[in-house]
């Protein structure tokens, strides 16, 4: 019996993973802006949108493979539905997870101008779950995972998406302290006055 739609579709796992984490990690490059401070050039955001498209079309080439491969006999159910497969049903749960986030993800960024700043933000923040639960399936699901070279990478790419979002964390809430002092700063009019001069209740209402 030939195993190579098996082998082809674990390939295909762990080059979907790489690319993952390659985007997430350049997207916490881009929102942190730790090469300048100036907006980043137009490739810059082109080749996080390249590297989230690839892992995408290397999911796709995963799954398709794993069910026309005949070794563990995955059904359409068993990659689309959690639990449903009886094959590590929690580590295949896990993929079928972060698949579905990824999807959600992709398709919001396909479409955010029709999607409010807000929506959309709340929808890419669940790619740091997405690459969560990719992770483990990688992980739970081996055995191409459990190799020393796979350790040494997963450390690298752990600890880089672990600085990086520090550092967002710590610049958002250095932002957020800086909006709400210049907010109560326009909220305290001079004396005799209704606002600080040139300052209308619009420019307040936008600062928030």
């Amino acid at each position: 019996m030939s195993h190579s739609w098996w082998y082809l579709s674990r390939a295909g796992g762990v080059v979907a993973w790489a690319l993952l984490s390659a985007s997430v990690i350049w997207g916490l490059l881009l929102s942190t802006r730790v090469f300048d401070r100036k907006p980043s050039p137009k490739w810059f955001t082109d080749l996080h949108r390249f590297l989230g498209g690839s892992a995408v079309v290397l999911v796709a080439v995963h799954v398709g493979t794993i069910v026309a491969d005949s070794y563990v006999h995955f059904g359409l159910a068993d990659v689309f539905i959690p639990f449903a497969s009886h094959w590590h049903p929690v580590a295949t749960s896990w993929g079928v997870f972060a698949m579905w986030l990824m999807f959600a993800v992709e398709v919001s960024s396909l479409g955010m101008r029709f999607l409010s700043r807000r929506v959309w933000h709340a929808i890419h923040l669940s790619s740091y779950l997405l690459f969560a639960s990719a992770t483990v399936h990688a992980l739970a699901s081996g055995p191409d995972t459990h190799t020393r070279a796979f350790e040494l990478v997963l450390s690298a790419v752990l600890a880089v998406v672990g600085l990086l979002t520090l550092v967002r964390f710590t610049k958002s809430k250095r932002k957020g302290a800086t909006r709400v002092a210049s907010l109560h700063q326009a909220r305290q009019p001079a004396v005799g006055e209704d606002l600080a001069p040139g300052l209308t209740r619009r420019a307040v209402h936008d600062l928030v």
